[in-house]
């Protein structure tokens, strides 16, 4: 495996195991990114400008996006310059830093003391894994010693509710749902029960909608509205789910959800099943000049303990080697 420096050491949850876990987990994009740049910055391979075109394939490969990949080679070619190299194999530490840098932009972690309960409010398409995360999720604060509630605002799929329900069981955690009726009605009366019960983490699911669909997206932006009636200033966490394997188009989901109901966080799933994990780093150039959307959590397996927060360091050595 193609190595890019000594890791720090991060964080004080057992990130050997979990580390171990990831570098599994992004296997598919190792294999279509890691090896490649092996070859890429063998010794002998000069740097001039059909190394500089491979490696932009490469990237572009690994669904790292057009923006953050030219990002990246005019980053690459500035310290080429400054150092005056002539050898690729003297770069290879400097692509390991300069992804470090640049996903250190979306890994600000998820704070949840600024309310009691902190309202989490997740959104995504139809099988991004939402519902699934939202019970990884409460294991994980659980796991933090916060008491969690979850509301089962997906009330256009029986399925989910049932689904939902199931994760609450197993994780111990009550789940607020109806047969039928409106999710905001759903999430208004969780919202409600968290805090007459001093709950200090409400979960609210909401229907799968694609972007296209105007009606749901609508549906939606009024459960936004209702919550922060229930309980003035929340959500106080936006989450948008999305999957990996849809590469750039996380991008055009993550623009209209945003546009609609105000993206604070995301949560990246499915990284174990798609060689596109260099998506992350588009993400990181999303937004024309404005800040970038978090990173909050990254999922690498079907595991409880499977959905972490996203640390950029614990990725980049993950996906390129220690």
């Amino acid at each position: 495996m193609f190595g890019f420096g000594k890791k720090k050491e991060t964080g004080d949850l057992p990130e050997t195991g979990w580390l171990a876990r990831l570098r599994q987990g992004l296997g598919k994009t190792r294999a279509q990114l890691g090896d490649s740049l092996g070859a890429l910055f063998g010794a002998g391979r000069k740097l001039d400008e059909a190394f500089y075109e491979d490696l932009e394939t490469v990237l572009l490969t690994a669904d790292v996006g057009v923006a953050a990949t030219a990002h990246l080679l005019e980053a690459l070619r500035a310290r080429a310059r400054r150092g005056r190299y002539t050898e690729a194999a003297q770069l290879r530490d400097g692509l390991r830093e300069e992804m470090c840098v640049m996903l250190q932009a979306v890994a600000q972690p998820l704070e949840t003391g600024s309310a009691k309960p902190f309202v989490i409010m997740l959104a995504g398409v139809n099988g991004a894994g939402k519902t699934t995360s939202i019970g990884k999720l409460a294991h994980y604060f659980q796991a933090q010693g916060k008491s969690v509630l979850l509301a089962a605002g997906d009330t256009f799929r029986a399925a989910a509710r049932e689904q939902l329900a199931a994760w609450g069981e197993r994780n111990n955690v009550t789940v607020i749902s109806q047969a039928s009726g409106d999710a905001a009605a759903v999430i208004f009366d969780a919202i409600n029960a968290a805090r007459a019960r001093g709950i200090d983490i409400v979960l609210a699911d909401t229907a799968g909608r694609l972007p296209t669909q105007l009606n749901l997206m609508e549906e939606i932006r009024k459960v936004k509205r209702v919550i922060d009636k229930a309980m003035p200033g929340a959500p106080h966490e936006v989450l948008l789910v999305l999957d990996a394997n849809t590469g750039q188009n996380a991008l055009a989901q993550l623009s209209a959800f945003d546009a609609a109901i105000g993206v604070t966080g995301l949560v990246l799933t499915k990284l174990d099943g798609t060689a596109k994990g260099g998506v992350i780093a588009g993400i990181a150039h999303s937004r024309s000049g404005r800040p970038p959307v978090p990173v909050r959590f990254i999922g690498v397996g079907e595991g409880m303990d499977d959905l972490r927060p996203f640390v950029a360091d614990d990725f980049v050595t993950a996906l390129l080697g220690a």
